[in-house]
């Protein structure tokens, strides 16, 4: 009877029994091997109130509610329509696109194609190898301080008059390597004018072109198209180079005085006319006043 009892009890309290959870391990044992969607729902879950329960509530904001400030930076970034492109050195302020120092400025191989707007104070500037085309008047016009400019290799064909008009105090001017057919009109207190390797022919030079540069010490103009040696040196000339020109003729005035023999051009240290199809030996006369003779052919 007693058994019978037990027996009884037992189907009565069975279906009251619910099974254990499953463990964690049998969670991770789930999500690890496990293809359904549903347990690797209950994992995270699982690992949620895990690991996050044990922190801060302010932790659990700062990792949930609240973005970072970078975040929303990011967000206003996106959210600001991109503004197409500029041209490369398009309104380009002087002295971020070259280097400016102490009065001087160095627009070197910046792929420019026109003189740049220069600093008031501006006394040098050095723009060598670029693409200008042109120099005018107005590149300078607000610049009265500027001492030497140097274009060597560039495209420049063309000098406006009175570019240089201005410029007053310019004593060193350099425009070597560029594609001049003739010579502007230059500022009066220069010391060095330099003009080689460029397409300048004979009457691409006013007469007068030197003659009142009475402080004009070197002057280069080799390697172009010249017929003749310019007239009205200056006498303050030191050196002087004339060659790889096409100069086929020299005169007894061409350096020295044909009616004064006692004139010496004392100051000439150099004079170079080598590359020229002249024979300087059939010229003896001209070069009477000079201490040196002029490197060249005399036979």
């Amino acid at each position: 009877m007693k058994t019978l009892q037990s027996t009884l009890l037992l189907f009565l309290f069975v279906p009251l029994i619910k099974p254990a959870p499953p463990s964690q391990q049998d969670s991770r044992t789930i999500y690890d091997y496990g293809t359904d969607n549903l347990e690797e729902t209950v994992f995270s879950q699982d690992y949620e109130d895990k690991y996050l329960d044990g922190k801060s509530t302010k932790e659990k904001e700062t990792m949930i509610i609240v973005p970072d400030e970078k975040s929303f930076q990011l967000q206003k970034d996106e959210s600001i329509t991109s503004l197409p492109p500029k041209k490369e050195n398009d309104e380009m302020p002087t002295c971020l696109l070259c280097v400016c120092l102490s009065g001087s400025v160095y627009c070197e191989e910046v792929d420019i194609d026109a003189v740049p707007p220069l600093p008031k104070e501006s006394a040098y500037l050095y723009a060598r190898f670029n693409r200008i085309k042109k120099l005018t008047a107005k590149d300078f016009a607000d610049i009265p301080n500027l001492r030497r400019l140097d274009f060597t290799g560039n495209l420049i064909e063309d000098i406006e008059d009175g570019t240089f008009s201005k410029l007053s105090l310019l004593e060193e001017l350099t425009l070597a390597e560029n594609q001049l057919l003739k010579l502007p009109v230059l500022p009066p207190k220069l010391t060095l004018f330099n003009a080689k390797y460029n397409k300048i022919k004979s009457r691409g030079i006013k007469a007068n072109a030197f003659k009142k540069l009475s402080n004009l010490s070197f002057l280069y103009l080799d390697h172009n198209a010249l017929e003749s040696v310019p007239l009205n040196l200056p006498e303050s000339l030191r050196v002087i180079h004339l060659q790889f020109n096409n100069i086929t003729s020299i005169t007894d005035d061409t350096f020295c005085k044909a009616n004064d023999t006692s004139y010496i051009r004392d100051r000439i240290e150099e004079i170079r006319l080598e590359g020229n199809p002249i024979i300087l030996g059939k010229h003896p006369n001209s070069f009477i006043c000079l201490k040196r003779l002029p490197v060249g052919s005399y036979i």
